[in-house]
């Protein structure tokens, strides 16, 4: 099982898959494993086969803890004394599942230079990211404590039938759907969020203006759209006239300012859209800076005319988001999804539906989500196939589109033809798509038989069904907090300058992309 993708559900852990997964651990890292014995003296498997001192560097590895950023939880809970040995991945974002009640996070263990080496610093900062939730629940012997990762459940959800579902005609409770409309005003942007990303944006802009006075700074992305998650980077376009792109001018504008985290800023130049990336110092918040591009301020409103279009939309992009970002599989530099190619993979996915309730304001949000997962998982020829946005939508042939492209270029594995400029393949740097497609089928699967005539017989009717694939972690909802601790009081009863200077109350101001600032009415 891929600890990127899945993880064992309720019904599936017992006494048997525990020792199982101990074996299957063991073998994994023997080499480097820490052992206890009944003397409680430890033996160290070093490269050379010392045992010396194993016993200090074990008791001072469960000593360790990390540094807590500026309000934000990044405490790691001790390992306990008892375990037979110390799994060395068991440092991850993962803080489902929680070795006691009284401590969050992950598992930080072991002894740094001595086979524990942190992970990649992409998966660090990802907050949501729910790699390794096997171990953890190894680490527990799969009982968990209060917090199950599924905050946005409710308690009662009712079993009515609402419609069959697929040719198998299976039944779909309302029960999933109703979970669905429940992540969505969960995970939903609050308030206090946004005005914290608003002052982000004010403080980048700033430096900008500082630099170029008649620069113009547009958001576009997400945030412009309001399909965010609680941790989705913003996306920023400045327009000037420069004769070559400043990146390295504002790049390190940004340092001495100390807008940046010193550690994250970086500058992709040689990227088919050359951009600064980021993180913002105080909020942790990733920001995305390119220049005199376009496209991104017209992805924006075409996103909000499909909105209109199909009220569906927000619901399932809310969802898929979360699914990708917790395996890593949002990034388009890292060979995944990005969210505008998910936008469109959505938007086909509703043009090219047999159903003709997708345009309703009150579909079944179940029925849509398990079926759009069984088209991109398992019956989309990604090899063949392309698509296709424009003119209602349409699936087109690679071997046609290929006839029309220059150099020899061939469509990519995910060809997804942009609406705004004919030509260019918006999946093209998706080169992970085979793997999201295999996380896609996994959740297809998973769903399918969650609600299928066999679930009432699971032992475990009451946990979530959406919670099967989604998780957010306590680190997720600690930052949230945090938010609202800091940010809750002002974005309700402070005015917000707009960019003319003029006082305006939050209930009336409303972010904008026009050729102004962000926070012009």
């Amino acid at each position: 099982m891929d600890p990127r993708i899945a993880w064992f559900q309720p019904e599936q852990r017992g006494p048997a898959n525990n020792l199982w997964m101990h074996i299957w651990e063991t073998t994994q890292t023997l080499g480097n494993l820490y052992f206890n014995n009944c003397n409680t003296t430890s033996a160290k498997l070093t490269s050379g086969g010392s045992s010396s001192g194993a016993g200090d560097g074990a008791s001072s590895s469960a000593a360790e803890s990390s540094t807590k950023h500026q309000g934000m939880s990044g405490s790691r809970p001790e390992v306990p004394q008892e375990l037979d040995f110390i799994p060395l991945e068991a440092n991850n974002n993962n803080s489902c599942a929680r070795v006691s009640r009284a401590v969050g996070g992950g598992v930080q263990v072991g002894k740094p230079g001595v086979g524990t080496e942190l992970p990649s610093k992409r998966k660090r900062d990802n907050k949501a990211s729910t790699y390794g939730f096997n171990r953890s629940l190894l680490l527990t012997d799969g009982v968990v404590d209060s917090y199950a990762c599924t905050p946005w459940k409710s308690e009662n959800y009712a079993d009515g039938i609402v419609g069959l579902y697929n040719a198998n005609s299976l039944l779909l409770t309302s029960r999933l759907h109703e979970e669905i409309k429940d992540f969505y005003d969960y995970i939903s942007p609050r308030p206090e969020e946004e005005q914290m990303r608003r002052e982000v944006v004010d403080r980048i802009q700033r430096v900008i203006k500082d630099l170029w006075p008649n620069a113009e700074v547009q958001v576009f992305g997400s945030f412009s759209t309001g399909l965010y998650l609680p941790t989705s980077d913003i996306d920023l376009v400045v327009f000037g006239n420069w004769e070559t792109l400043p990146l390295w001018t504002l790049e390190e504008a940004l340092r001495q300012r100390k807008v940046a985290d010193e550690n994250s800023i970086k500058v992709l130049d040689k990227a088919t859209v050359p951009i600064i990336k980021l993180t913002d110092s105080y909020t942790e918040v990733k920001v995305d800076i390119s220049f005199n591009v376009q496209n991104g301020v017209k992805a924006a409103n075409l996103i909000k005319d499909f909105k209109r279009q199909y009220p569906v939309l927000p619901y399932l992009v809310l969802v898929l988001k979360q699914f990708l970002l917790q395996r890593e599989l949002n990034e388009v530099f890292t060979g995944g999804i990005g969210s505008y190619s998910l936008f469109l993979m959505a938007v086909s996915f509703l043009q090219m539906h047999f159903r003709e309730d997708v345009c309703s304001s009150n579909p079944n949000l179940g029925v849509l989500l398990i079926e759009f997962f069984e088209l991109y998982g398992r019956n989309f020829n990604y090899l063949k196939t392309g698509i296709r946005i424009k003119d209602g939508g349409s699936y087109v042939a690679k071997d046609e589109v290929q006839k029309g492209m220059l150099d020899g270029y061939r469509p990519s594995m995910l060809y997804i033809e942009d609406p705004l400029q004919p030509g260019n393949d918006v999946g093209r740097s998706s080169y992970g798509a085979m793997q999201v497609k295999e996380a896609f089928d996994y959740a297809y699967v998973i769903l399918n038989h969650a609600v299928s005539p066999l679930a009432k017989f699971y032992p475990n009717k009451s946990e979530s069904i959406l919670g099967r694939i989604i998780r957010v972690t306590q680190e997720v909802v600690e930052y949230r907090d945090w938010i609202s601790e800091q940010w809750g009081q002002r974005s309700s009863n402070e005015p917000l300058l707009n960019c003319n200077g003029e006082m305006r109350s939050r209930d009336v101001l409303l972010l904008s992309i026009n050729k102004c600032t962000p926070f012009e009415v």
